[in-house]
């Protein structure tokens, strides 16, 4: 005989079942039937947060430096909003989690009752799919659905909004062996003739260039990159997203591209004649100016997502498949046509964009003064720390210096907020990294704007014994935003002004978190205070690095502009010549 459990019984069942190790949450009113029968769970960890959106950016720092569904819960009205930050930001940027809300009871949704919202009508834009149940039966094939809905395809987030009589009804739980989901038939497998058109194309092609987006590393395919960069020879380029997907160490890496990229990186997407684009969907940040991007380029864009094909470009020859799927099969056709003697000449090319590279290095220059640079704090976080750390990075300059200065060796050791932009991510998804994998070293490398938005996370890791490491980079400022006004607003510094060298004092709030406190404003100390933070494992580690306050992210290239209109140190890059 079938025994009959409650709907919030059949939820932690589900969850079980669906393989959820850890979720992060809160509870309140709606969800609240679920956390008595999870407390039972020998299955599931659950973590309090202090704040939702803190459960939200964990789910996706566990998700990024895992590969598996991040999971986080909070109860209806605000609990729920609280979470549209993260659900957009893990959408952007193609990152697999399920957010389960409690949602008042059904008789009374749509009444404006106590702690309602519509989450579903609200996530619906950024969500892959939305679930309302109000029956108790529909809940462990809505969870089943789910899952393999957020971590198949293009991954993402999808929302289950359980209304609360649904959790208290009786109703026995049955597990679907099958899924059929009518419409949603993710197509992985390339087609053969665009594969071979592909092949030909690129060995017919001078001046190629992989262009490489974070699609790479959702679909676990940087091995298949590596073996398909060190056949042809072609130049790789690594988006934002990217880094870590090709290993900054290799000799054919040009480094990142776009708003902050590399000369060499953007100058190479300038000139090239093909841009073989793998899993990248050609943002703005990117492209510059959509007109003027690439110019001259053919385009081969693979991608899992149809809707981005030809979305912002047009592309020459498209691939709807899993890039782990596309690069063998690439692979296999340019061999073929490889052994028939064909090859590609890349030799004048490679002069050209080696002249660039060494023309035009990354580089900063040190404060007149003698204090911090914040560009050499991080460049020596990520010598000592190694690139078998994981870096989760706020938003603003800091993460643009992180992005440059640290090499990045591995897939899944830089987590940041790349489409959305969302101040406040790295203490969260440090935090939920760190749970993802224990045993490696996580830095959230933040600013003082950013930490100010979520420390509160700091007392979750202490609790829970999540010994992340801080590396705050405090300017007293808005960074990015400053820099902004003294390029662009005759250095009117409107509202950017943090006072964050005085308020607060970050090393005893640190402390009252039951985190170590550290500072460091000199640059003697910084590596010793680096090798400090490394040696502390018994508890969250805050340094706070005061630093110059006008540093600056160059390259740049301005909103609005074309990336031929590169600036390097405040002034415009030469034209990038050419080599027939």
């Amino acid at each position: 005989m079938t025994q009959e459990i409650t709907g919030a019984q059949s939820l932690v069942q589900s969850m079980e079942a669906a393989g959820v190790e850890v979720v992060f949450g809160i509870p309140g009113g709606a969800i609240l039937p679920v956390y008595d029968p999870m407390m039972d769970s020998t299955k599931i960890r659950h973590i309090l947060v202090r704040h939702e959106q803190g459960a939200g950016h964990a789910a996706e720092g566990y998700a990024s430096a895992t590969g598996r569904v991040g999971v986080c819960m909070a109860t209806s009205g605000p609990g729920a909003t609280n979470l549209v930050t993260p659900i957009s930001d893990a959408y952007m940027d193609s990152v697999p989690m399920v957010a389960i809300t409690g949602q008042v009871p059904s008789a009374a949704i749509g009444t404006d009752a106590f702690q309602e919202a519509d989450i579903r009508g609200i996530t619906m834009p950024i969500t892959k799919h939305n679930f309302l149940i109000t029956n108790a039966d529909e809940i462990p094939m809505a969870i089943a659905r789910a899952f393999h809905i957020a971590g198949t395809g293009r991954p993402g987030p999808v929302l289950v909004d359980i209304s609360k009589d649904a959790l208290q009804a009786m109703t026995t739980f049955n597990w679907p062996e099958e899924l059929d989901l009518p419409g949603y038939h993710p197509k992985t497998r390339p087609h053969s003739k665009q594969i071979r058109e592909a092949a030909k194309l690129i060995l017919s092609s001078r001046q190629p260039v992989l262009y490489v987006g974070g699609g790479v590393i959702r679909a676990n395919a940087s091995e298949a990159l590596r073996k398909l960069a060190d056949l042809t020879g072609i130049p790789v380029v690594t988006t934002l997203m990217a880094r870590g997907a090709f290993p900054d160490s290799h000799p054919q890496h040009l480094g990142m591209p776009g708003m902050h990229g590399t000369v060499a990186a953007v100058g190479a997407l300038q000139q090239a004649d093909l841009l073989i684009t793998l899993g990248a969907r050609f943002d703005d940040r990117v492209t510059g100016k959509l007109a003027t991007f690439a110019p001259k380029a053919a385009v081969i864009h693979a991608d899992i997502d149809p809707a981005e094909i030809g979305k912002n470009r047009h592309a020459d020859i498209p691939i709807v498949g899993d890039v782990a799927e596309v690069i063998p099969e690439l692979i296999t056709a340019l061999q073929a046509e490889m052994d028939q003697g064909v090859r590609g000449d890349y030799e004048g090319w490679w002069v050209q964009l080696n002249r660039l590279r060494e023309t035009y290095p990354l580089g900063y220059d040190l404060p007149d003064d003698g204090s911090l640079s914040p560009q050499y704090v991080i460049e020596r976080l990520g010598k000592i720390s190694g690139p078998e750390s994981i870096y989760a990075a706020g938003v603003g300059q800091h993460q643009m210096w992180a992005a440059q200065f640290i090499g990045y060796e591995f897939p899944g050791t830089w987590l940041n907020s790349g489409g959305a932009g969302t101040m406040g991510y790295a203490v969260p998804a440090a935090m939920g990294a760190k749970v993802g994998r224990p045993d490696a070293t996580v830095w959230a490398v933040d600013g003082d704007g950013c930490f100010q938005m979520t420390n509160q996370e700091l007392a979750t890791c202490t609790i829970n014994d999540i010994p992340i490491k801080v590396a705050l980079i405090n300017n007293s400022s808005l960074g990015m935003v400053r820099q902004w006004q003294t390029l662009f607003y005759n250095e009117r510094y409107s509202n950017t002004d943090l006072h964050s060298h005085r308020f607060p004092d970050f090393v005893k709030l640190a402390e009252a978190y039951g985190a170590h406190g550290l500072q460091c404003d000199s640059p003697d100390q910084v590596d010793s205070v680096i090798e400090k933070a490394m040696s502390l494992n018994d508890a969250p580690v805050v340094i706070d690095f005061v630093v110059h306050r006008d540093a600056m992210v160059w390259p740049m290239v301005a909103a609005g502009t074309g990336n031929d209109e590169i600036m390097y140190a405040r002034s415009i890059a030469p034209e990038w010549g050419s080599e027939e």
